[in-house]
């Protein structure tokens, strides 16, 4: 693709379903107040789990958002991903109508899917029979399901799909909706990344990987990324959704524009299913081709939103690599972890994470890293420790790493006409 067919795109909309706020705004405050989003499990009994903790969506009601019917036949990863992509439309004053249906598509990212369905229509078969089980399993199962019913309810007719490249799906989303408006394919997308899979046996899986913390006497201190006393990530659940528009169809209408999407790097560790390969090294390559792809400089970057999943192997590979991408410039960039606060959300991760980088450029704002309270030598970089910080953020960065060895990272810069 040659630089002089490119078209700029840009983020009008937001959309958030969170373990700290159910709307954009809410979630931007509780990221800049530091609020924690975790607690102890209670969407089922998980008194026998080793894991009794997670980042649980609250005060979230599918029926402001759809009919009963509807709703009913939605695993909770889809209720979320229409939720978040509903709200990123209305707050970019963005109508999809008849005349211009084709010209918006939808991606939205799943690690998981609908687990809880699964989960229910096994012991629906185990105790009542095959014939018992639903007919509308497989669709409320289905991964991709969240991109296909979020166009049915938005009406969006034009590209979609689900990458499903489990922690890096929202971020695959983002870059791959960014490509499609980049190159003239649509005017706008419908963009990012849910999940829903606080469930016994999505706990159980990760508890016996032992990759989730298993502070359960102390939930609000539990995710602590590039803390020295780390002991795994903590499941999340939500979604976070992007509008990203041509910019001339964006200033055509006087949207609002938050950032510019400018960047998009991805890569393979191409080393171990579940293990980042030690060093860093194509996790640096995805942040300095996303850098290439922006046509900016290591020392032009002001934050970085990092994966940050709060396990040992993750965030001491993540400094090495921002260190290796950036240089001597990574002692001089502001690097949070949100995931201390919402936990992980798996494959929404990617989604709630560009919006907060979004929002981080749009405000000049950088949500903190909260319960970072033990140095780690091998993590020895600005983390933005407990509080926000106010700071003029002209780029900012994405990182989203994954199972299977995914590097994604995204680029976003503050808008200049």
């Amino acid at each position: 693709m040659t630089d002089f067919k490119r078209k700029r795109v840009v983020v009008t909309g937001v959309g958030a379903i969170t373990p700290i706020g159910n709307t954009p705004t809410k979630f931007w405050e509780g990221l800049l107040t530091g609020k924690n989003g975790i607690g102890p499990i209670t969407l089922f009994d998980a008194s026998r789990h080793k894991c009794r903790i997670a980042a649980e969506v609250k005060g979230y009601d599918p029926l402001d958002y759809l009919d009963r019917k509807d709703a009913n036949h939605m695993d909770r990863f889809a209720q979320f991903a229409v939720s978040a992509s509903l709200q990123a439309l209305q707050d970019a004053q963005f109508v999809i109508s008849d005349l211009n249906a084709q010209q918006v598509g939808a991606i939205v990212g799943a690690g998981v899917g609908g687990i809880k369905v699964l989960e229910d229509q096994q012991e629906v078969y185990l105790t009542r029979g095959p014939d018992r089980c639903s007919p509308f399993m497989v669709p409320m199962m289905i991964a991709n399901m969240a991109a296909g019913v979020t166009a049915i309810h938005t009406g969006a007719k034009g590209p979609n799909s689900c990458p499903a490249t489990s922690c890096t799906a929202g971020a695959h989303a983002v870059g791959d909706a960014f490509r499609i408006v980049q190159r003239g394919d649509a005017q706008a997308m419908i963009c990012g990344g849910t999940e829903a899979a606080i469930t016994p046996l999505s706990i159980a899986g990760f508890a016996a990987a032992r990759a989730v913390s298993t502070r359960n006497h102390d939930p609000a201190h539990a995710s602590r990324p590039f803390d020295r006393d780390r002991d795994g990530f903590v499941l999340g659940e939500g979604a976070g959704i992007l509008l990203l528009e041509e910019l001339e169809h964006a200033l055509s209408r006087n949207a609002r524009i938050y950032a510019e999407i400018v960047g998009y790097g991805m890569t393979c560790d191409a080393y171990h299913m579940a293990a980042p390969r030690p060093g860093g090294e194509e996790a640096a390559r995805a942040i300095q081709l996303a850098l290439k792809d922006a046509a900016l400089a290591p020392n032009q970057v002001s934050y970085i939103n990092a994966h940050g999943t709060s396990t040992q192997a993750n965030d001491a590979t993540e400094t090495a690599a921002i260190k290796k991408a950036l240089g001597e410039s990574a002692y001089k960039v502001a690097i949070s972890s949100t995931k201390s606060m919402t936990g992980h959300l798996l494959g929404g991760s990617g989604g709630i994470e560009a919006v907060a980088t979004v929002m981080a450029v749009a405000n000049d704002q950088i949500p903190p890293t909260i319960n970072l309270a033990n140095s780690d030598p091998e993590c020895d970089l600005d983390y933005v420790p407990h509080h926000c910080r106010a700071q003029i953020v002209e780029v900012a960065l994405s990182n989203s790493y994954a199972f299977g060895g995914h590097n994604v990272t995204l680029a976003f810069q503050k808008f200049k006409n």
